[in-house]
């Protein structure tokens, strides 16, 4: 993007902006800029009110620390400083206002204190009351206007915090020279729009369509550890088709259909005899590799029933549920060093994964939605943000310090700087001294069912680890949580099904979602280069 086309998204009403001097005689207003008007009254009266509301209306003027721009072409950087001091003066301009409205309030009482008519003929006092009621009406109006001008530059601003955090991605993968000529500005301008359009036109509504083969190709975590004994198994569903997990004789990990090839009992209603999997019916034992080595009361036969690639690493029990040859690697999904696993929680859930994953990819919603849990009493942002520095599928949120990463093909990973339970601190996670680490990972079950797998960390209270039936009460945490999630998802999902678009309007904060619905779509349609990641 040219420093013509930056420059020309925004106008800067500081850089064009005269000083504002307060009369002690009359309203003044400014020109080429908002129309304020001064206090009424002496400036003394402005300082003592001041006084009164304490930090309220005790913030600094931010014009004189604003930058020197004017006749200047400003980059995408120096745009983005200039409109954040706009925000900074709006909301400076908006206290004045509101203090004005409070001094002219003030003058009111005064006139029509009783005393008053004691030197005041009732024409006077008329006359007075109906100039104060006239600057009144003009000083709220003036408030409105500040509004409208607030909303105005927060919208600027986040549209050129997404200009400047495309640009990062576009430096780090630009291959040719650092300065563009017009004509390829230009075509920078175009690519730029192009990128745009999937997001504006993201349609996500309608039944689920059955899921495309490539969603298969990934290693999935489907189970933790702790949860798969030597003599249980653990029954799954996996896009929409029955599985069964258990332990062989050396111990590793198998998956199975769940279901006999006899006559189609399932499996998991069975019991595990000596590393194999027993039906419950007839008594046929099946190995982790889907071979039956027990008939019981016929001869054997050569049967074999489905598996799929199994492995454990790091506490949690991986599968490969695709048709290509898995990769030899799996993803590391531990919380990083110093954190202490407290909590692993499995729930099985009513909504489609995606939906899932839209909801754990947006923090926005957390002072409306989760009133009676973790974001109880946390105050509602002028502007939240979700910035991408690193890649595009990581960033951090702005207020909250919260880093956070969607991991293809269903995990979310998120660390949150806090100070006490239910608190935020900071501006961001290394500013704050103690930290919880989440990791969500969304099984796709079915097409309107989803299994949850929840891993909580902490990097302090290494005692609570340690406490009977703690497990218990994280659980109840979690679940209390969740719930206040699920009573809005489940309606979007049912509005959904009924030909709803629920991303019919994004806006910046959503830049996760979209990324990911960028991503699964890509998917989807079979996309030999997936979005934000790296070329094979």
């Amino acid at each position: 993007m040219t420093a013509i086309a930056t420059a020309g998204a925004l106008s800067f009403p500081i850089s064009l902006r005269r000083s504002c001097k307060f009369s002690s005689k009359k309203f003044q207003g400014i020109k080429r800029g908002f129309r304020v008007y001064a206090v009424f009254g002496e400036e003394s009266s402005l300082e003592d009110k001041k006084s009164q509301w304490g930090t309220l209306f005790d913030v600094e003027d931010p014009r004189s620390k604003v930058p020197q721009c004017k006749g200047k072409f400003l980059d995408v950087y120096q745009a983005l400083e200039v409109a954040r001091y706009d925000i900074q003066y709006c909301d400076w301009r908006a206290r004045q206002d509101l203090l004005t409205i409070m001094l002219l309030h003030e003058k009111v009482v005064e006139v029509l204190n009783p005393l008053a008519r004691e030197y005041k003929s009732i024409g006077t006092m008329k006359r007075e009351l109906a100039e104060l009621q006239g600057e009144l009406a003009q000083a709220h109006k003036q408030v409105h206007i500040s509004e409208a001008r607030v909303t105005t530059a927060l919208d600027k601003l986040a549209y050129m915090e997404e200009l400047v955090n495309d640009k990062l991605l576009e430096d780090r993968n630009a291959t040719g020279s650092d300065v563009a000529s017009p004509s390829s500005s230009t075509s920078t301008q175009s690519s730029e729009v192009k990128r745009k359009l999937p997001r504006k036109s993201l349609d996500v509504s309608g039944p689920v369509k059955p899921y495309h083969p490539r969603l298969k190709n990934f290693w999935y975590p489907v189970a933790f550890s702790m949860d798969l004994k030597d003599d249980t198994m653990i029954p799954i569903d996996c896009f929409e088709e029955p599985w069964v997990l258990f332990r062989g004789k050396d111990g590793n990990p198998g998956c199975l259909q769940n279901t006999c090839a006899h006559r189609a009992c399932p499996l998991h209603l069975g019991s595990v005899n000596e590393g194999r999997i027993q039906c419950p019916y007839h008594g046929w034992e099946y190995t982790t590799d889907g071979k039956c080595e027990k008939m019981p009361s016929t001869r054997l036969l050569n049967v074999k029933i489905r598996s799929l690639p199994c492995l454990e690493q790091e506490g949690m029990i991986w599968i490969w549920p695709g048709d290509d040859p898995p990769t030899p690697t799996l993803p590391s999904l531990q919380p990083p060093s110093g954190f202490v696993i407290h909590a692993e929680i499995v729930m099985e859930l009513p909504i489609e994964h995606g939906l899932l994953l839209d909801n754990l990819l947006d923090l926005a919603h957390a002072p409306f939605t989760h009133t009676s849990t973790f974001a109880k009493g946390w105050t509602v942002p002028s502007l939240v943000k979700f910035l991408t520095p690193a890649s595009g599928l990581q960033g951090y949120w702005d207020p909250y310090p919260i880093d956070m990463e969607f991991r293809p093909p269903c995990m979310v990973l998120s660390t949150i700087g806090i100070s006490k339970p239910g608190k935020l601190e900071g501006q961001s996670t290394k500013e704050c001294t103690t930290h919880l680490h989440q990791l969500h990972v969304c099984i796709p079950s079915s097409r309107n069912k989803t299994r949850l797998l929840y891993r909580m960390s902490l990097d302090f209270a290494p005692v609570l680890k340690h406490i009977p039936f703690m497990h218990y009460l994280w659980r109840h945490f979690a679940e209390q949580v969740l719930n206040e999630d699920l009573r809005l998802v489940i309606g979007q999902q049912e509005r959904m099904i009924n030909g709803a678009n629920v991303w019919n309007l994004p806006v910046a904060y959503d830049k996760l979602g979209v990324r990911y619905r960028l991503w699964r779509n890509a998917v989807d349609q079979g996309d030999k280069q997936l979005p934000f990641s790296k070329p094979m």
